[in-house]
Formats: structure tokens, C-alpha cells, sequence
């Protein structure tokens, strides 16, 4: 096969029109023949350019809404005609059919619509392109004779060689491009099959089907002997860590990664509670070591740093708001140190600050928060996966059963919401101590509640007992009183906990007993 092939006609359809322009006329200025449909076609004659329609191409007219355009044989024979084969060609000749030599196409905007807030399923199966993929995998298939540009991040180095090849693509180049293309076709079909596999009523159905795309190799995994990558679900919606902007600092490590998704989920439910006040946590090993709701940005990222500051030195934090010049620099103040700052977003002033400061942290935009259906989780184990719904169950405060103790009043109440929604995101068998809207201290990951007990009070330390309206929050029932009695002994003045135990009675009396409050929600928030 050749190795330098002349582009002497291109079809261009593209969606997205970002610099098309400048493209197809560095294309016109080489003599090649502009081939366009519908849109495209009249933004190329609106600039002047020399373009020659589809539908005078294949001598018929787009139908069906323009479901139908490219789907001809004068389209697909003139990109699929190998030039090496005599009988291609004479085919080509007899039929009156026209080769092309490149194909710029992108895709109708389906991840971007499925993505967008109160989408119908017709809006969104509109944008399910059939003409677009099927050319360009033509297109590729005959890369020894065609090249396929799918992007616009793509005009300029295929501009660049035309032009210093006088008009013709190498076979290197044409592979790449092939290789990219089929790449584009497999996320978009991937895109799509998810978005229809999890709108089916039966989540967990016989044969599991998940496709992740756009691997993205990491320095390493948990740890340096480890490799890593990170994958996006292509219908995702709503924020996330995976979908995420990195302004500055280093490539996001894989526990990096880990550290500020935990974080968004926290945050993301702390938010539902904090009405118009603003929220921070801070996060080490997937856990909170320090959460808080305060008065601003700058207030909620305070209190939620002097929750545990030994613990918070190195964290992830991330911050329930957009982080302007004030902000940043208050997070910056003292010999504080983070990995990773996470926001909805930064002021450029805000970004400035924070870089300067630590210009290896990661400043990561999530964007702000938007409605997204609920997604299964899946974790891998030996042989297999599990698959379960998210633990989405809301906190209410008004749903919380006063079972022993003084009657919560609304105050106390609300603060039970915010511990029982910290307790949710610790490491089981987990405990969370807090007050005023702000975690004091957390046992996470013990293997008996006890010592989750113990671990929240060394942690929440002297602060406890001149607190007055301490909550501590178990993420499952207390299968004895004897980590109550531990907290009762720190000077706790509220449990809120699930219930459920044979020995309830016990905790029950023990708080009658000592004048605490014991609130029941009725749900267990396990986290393995």
C-alpha cells in the first residue's frame, strides 16, 4: 500500500463546529472538494466556502428528520473502495461513484444530553447518531485509503501534514487516526448501552452488563508496586470525581481519587441538611476526620479542620460551594498541608492563591450539584462482583423515634441528623461524636463498637465535656450497653443509632438512667 495517499474530496458532519472553519479551509486551499450535510453544509457556504451537499451527491434527499443522510452507497462505497483492488475500483466507475479520501465527522451529543437535568428518553434517544458511527468505522476499516478525523483536537496536526505533504496523509497518521475513531465508536455505544441497561426495571438481571471507558493510567494503584487506572461510567450523571476538572497541582493518585469521592458523597449529603449554611470535610483513607456546617466557606472549612487537625495534615478536603480569594486564603493560613482541595468551583484568584501556596495540591471542580439518578455499586471480589442499589436513604430528623431520656427539641434533633449522616460515611463498625455541626471524633473501622466508642471519645478528647449538646451517632444497634456507658461517662448527652438489638431495653434504661436522649432512625448505614 501507499504510504502518502492524496486527499483530492472530504466529507465533513460534525455536531460540534468547534474551529471547523479554519479546518476546512486550510482543505479548500489544497484543492480538496468539499463534501457536507444539512447543518455543516450551511456553515461551511455561510463562510464563504465552495461546498457540495450530500443529497447532490447520492442524487436523494435527507429523510426521516435527518435520521437518514450518509447512509447511501455512493457515501459508503466512495469511503469503503480499496484502492489497491482493480475490481474496487471499476465498481466505483461503473456505479458513478465518487471516492473519498477523508471523513471528518463527530457525533451527535448523546453523553452531554443524558447528562442534562429533566431529559425526556425521546429527546435523549434523538441523539443516539447511526449515519455518524457508521462512517466513521467505514472510514477506519479502510484506513490504508482514508483518513477519519473525529475531533477538533485532531485539525491541526492533520492540517499540518497535508500541508507539508502537498495535499496527501501518511499511512502512520491515518492509523492513528483509525485507532482513535474506533475508540470514539466504542464510548458511544458504550455510553448508550449503559444508559439503556440502567433504565431497565431489573437492576440485578441474569447477566450483568457494565462498560466503563476512557482508561486513564494512573503513576500507580494503593500502592507503588501496584498499577492503576481510572475508568468513567459514560452515563453518569451529576458530580463526581471521575467527570471532574483538575485546575492545578499533580495528576491525581489512585487514593487521591478514593479520599475525594468519599468526600463528595459526604459533603453531598451534608448539603441536603444544611439548608443555606455551607459545609466542609475533611477526609483521610476514605474516612472523615473532620465535618462541619458553618456560616460560610471559610467558616465550615475551620471548623472542620480543627475537628482532628493531626489526623487532617496531608488530607483531602472538600468544600459544599464555589472557593473565592477570601476563602482560599483562610484555607491557607497556618502550616496546614493538603493533598487534594475539592469545590464545586475556583475563582481565578482563588486558584492562584491556593497554588501558590502548596503548588503540588490538586484543585479539583466538580461542578455544582445537580439531581442524578441513583447508580448500583459495584465492587470486585475474587471470581466475581457484588452488586448493590446505593445507601441514598435520606436522614430526616423528623423520622427519628424518641425512644429513652429528655425529648429532643428541634435543635437537638438536627444535630442527630448531622452526626447520623457523618456516622454513614465512617468505615464500619463506626461511631461519631459531634456538636454545634461539627464532628468532634470518630471511631471507624473497629471490630467491635466498643472501641469504636473509645476511639470517638480519645479523639473528640476535652471538648466533650464542656459541650453541652453532644450527639454520638452508631451506624448500627449497640448489641450491649457498654458502649453507651463509655459515652455516657464522656458527658454525651444524645445517642442516635438504628435500634434493633434484643438488649435495646438496656441502653434504654441506662439513658433514662443518666438523662440522656436516645433516638432511634430505623436504618442501618453499614460500610464495609
Amino acid at each position: 500500500m501507499l504510504d502518502l495517499v492524496p486527499v483530492r474530496r472530504a466529507l465533513l458532519s460534525v455536531s460540534d463546529k468547534t474551529d471547523l472553519i479554519p479546518f476546512a479551509k486550510t482543505l479548500a486551499s489544497l484543492g480538496v472538494e468539499l463534501v457536507s450535510t444539512g447543518g455543516t453544509a450551511r456553515a461551511l457556504a455561510e463562510a464563504g466556502l465552495e461546498v457540495v451537499t450530500v443529497e447532490t451527491l447520492t442524487g436523494h434527499p435527507e429523510i426521516l428528520d435527518g435520521r437518514v443522510k450518509t447512509l447511501h452507497p455512493r457515501v459508503h462505497g466512495g469511503v469503503l473502495a480499496r484502492r489497491d483492488l482493480p475490481a474496487h475500483l471499476e465498481a466505483l466507475e461503473t456505479h458513478g461513484i465518487s471516492a473519498i479520501d477523508l471523513v471528518c465527522i463527530n457525533l451527535y451529543p448523546f453523553e452531554r444530553t443524558i447528562r442534562s437535568e429533566g431529559i425526556e428518553e425521546a429527546e435523549a434517544i434523538e441523539q443516539i447518531d447511526i449515519g455518524g458511527p457508521a462512517l466513521m468505522r467505514s472510514a477506519a476499516k479502510n484506513f490504508e485509503s482514508v483518513a477519519v478525523v473525529t475531533s477538533p483536537s485532531q485539525y491541526d496536526a492533520v492540517a499540518s501534514e497535508l500541508t507539508a505533504n502537498e495535499g496527501r496523509t501518511s499511512r502512520a497518521l491515518r492509523a492513528d487516526l483509525a485507532a482513535a475513531a474506533f475508540s470514539r465508536t466504542c464510548e458511544y455505544d458504550a455510553a448508550i448501552s449503559a444508559w439503556m441497561g440502567h433504565r431497565q426495571a431489573d437492576r440485578f438481571a441474569e447477566t450483568l452488563r457494565m462498560t466503563f471507558t476512557g482508561g486513564t493510567p494512573l503513576r500507580y494503584g494503593e500502592n507503588p508496586h501496584q498499577r492503576g487506572a481510572l475508568y468513567r461510567d459514560p452515563a453518569a450523571a451529576g458530580p463526581s470525581i471521575a467527570g471532574a476538572g483538575v485546575l492545578g497541582g499533580k495528576a491525581l493518585s489512585y487514593n487521591n481519587i478514593l479520599d475525594a469521592s468519599a468526600g463528595l458523597e459526604l459533603v453531598l449529603d451534608l448539603r441536603s441538611l444544611a439548608r443555606e449554611r455551607r459545609v466542609a470535610a475533611v477526609i483521610k483513607h476514605t474516612n472523615p476526620c473532620g465535618a462541619a456546617i458553618g456560616d460560610s466557606l471559610a467558616d465550615s472549612f475551620r471548623r472542620a479542620w480543627d475537628g482532628d487537625s493531626l489526623a487532617a495534615f496531608g488530607s483531602v478536603v472538600v468544600l459544599g460551594g464555589d472557593v473565592d480569594g477570601d476563602t482560599a486564603t483562610s484555607i491557607s493560613d497556618g502550616s496546614r498541608f493538603l493533598e487534594v482541595i475539592v469545590a464545586d468551583r475556583f475563582t481565578p484568584e482563588a486558584a492562584s492563591i491556593l497554588s501558590q501556596r502548596w503548588p503540588s495540591a490538586r484543585l479539583v471542580e466538580t461542578g455544582p450539584p445537580a439531581h442524578a439518578p441513583s447508580r448500583p455499586q459495584v465492587r470486585s471480589i475474587a471470581g466475581g462482583v457484588l452488586l448493590q442499589e446505593p445507601d441514598d436513604h435520606p436522614v430526616n430528623a423528623n423520622d427519628f423515634r424518641h425512644a429513652a431520656g429528655p425529648a429532643p427539641d428541634e435543635a437537638l434533633r438536627q444535630e442527630a441528623a448531622f452526626a447520623f449522616s457523618v456516622v454513614k460515611h465512617l468505615k464500619s463498625n463506626a461511631v461519631a461524636i459531634t456538636s454545634g455541626g461539627m464532628l468532634l471524633g470518630g471511631g471507624a473501622g473497629c471490630v467491635d463498637r466498643v472501641n469504636a466508642c473509645r476511639n470517638a471519645v480519645t479523639k473528640a478528647g476535652d471538648r466533650l465535656s464542656s459541650e453541652t449538646a453532644s450527639v454520638a451517632a452508631s451506624d448500627a444497634f449497640f448489641p450491649f450497653p457498654d458502649g453507651p456507658e463509655v459515652l455516657a461517662d464522656a458527658g454525651v448527652r444524645c445517642l442516635v443509632h438504628p435500634g434493633g438489638s434484643k438488649r435495646d431495653d438496656e441502653t434504654f434504661a441506662l439513658c433514662d438512667a443518666r438523662g440522656i436522649t436516645c433516638l432511634l432512625t430505623g436504618i442501618r448505614h453499614f460500610r464495609h
